[in-house]
């Protein structure tokens, strides 16, 4: 019983270092993933690497991981000048081939996916503007809600309107339904679908058209990773897309 009892212990105390040290590699190894993955994609900042399944020494004397999560922050989007950070963008990497040489590996899939809230849409949004969401109908067309004073956004847009009687008719706000689109993988195009009617002014949809529609540039994800996909939803944009052999570092 003495000595089944001091194997006992000793299975457990050398379970207990082979956690311990399992830990210590992955946490290595993500550190230096991290830096590598900046250095390669030119991020402002160093993303945060959480390398999935264990244990992870085994998953190395492979040359294959499972899973490898990227969280990066530090990603901008750009309109018309207006610059404001994406909310979260984010890259799940699946089949990770390990080189020969231990200082490579290549995904054999990346999952990508980027959030921009209603708050910072406001902000790269048209002058006047405020962006939210649609509801669960519109939303599922892909639409977020615009809101704004026709005066407001004609006058961010360089409209003169002539007289403060025509002002005055401008002055309530107005609803309008726009669709959001993907452009090459990159940028987000705004396409105004809805204007509010009744307004005595030559040329007014187009004027507003002008004013409303816009694109935005998300500038730092992956690359090799095309965003395709686009949704609108109750916390903002999401959107998504996936890349095959991306090199990692």
């Amino acid at each position: 019983m003495r000595a089944l009892r001091i194997l006992l212990i000793t299975a457990v105390v050398l379970g207990g270092l082979f956690i311990a040290v399992d830990r210590i590699a992955v946490n290595v190894a993500e550190s230096e993933t991290a830096d590598k993955i900046r250095s390669s994609q030119g991020l402002s900042r160093t993303p945060d690497v959480s390398i999935k399944g264990f244990p992870f020494l085994t998953q190395v004397l492979g040359k294959q991981l499972d899973e490898v999560g990227v969280s990066v922050e530090g990603v901008t989007a750009k309109a018309d000048g207006r610059t404001v950070n994406v909310t979260e963008v984010k890259a799940d990497l699946r089949d990770v081939k390990i080189g020969s040489d231990f200082s490579s590996a290549v995904a054999g899939r990346a999952d990508g996916s980027a959030r921009i809230s209603y708050a910072d849409l406001a902000k790269a949004a048209p002058e006047g503007a405020t962006v939210g969401y649609a509801g669960p109908e519109r939303a599922a067309k892909g639409q977020v809600k615009v809101t704004g004073t026709p005066k407001d956004l004609l006058k961010s847009a360089g409209r003169d309107l002539g007289s403060s009687r025509l002002e005055s008719l401008l002055t309530g706000e107005v609803t309008i339904y726009s669709t959001v689109e993907l452009v090459e993988g990159k940028t987000v195009r705004f396409k105004a679908e809805s204007l509010p009617g009744g307004i005595p002014l030559p040329g007014f949809d187009r004027m507003m058209r002008d004013a409303i529609d816009y694109d935005m540039t998300i500038e730092g994800v992956p690359s090799r990773i095309s965003l395709d996909r686009v949704e609108a939803t109750e916390d903002g944009l999401r959107f998504s897309g996936q890349a095959q052999d991306v090199a990692v570092g």
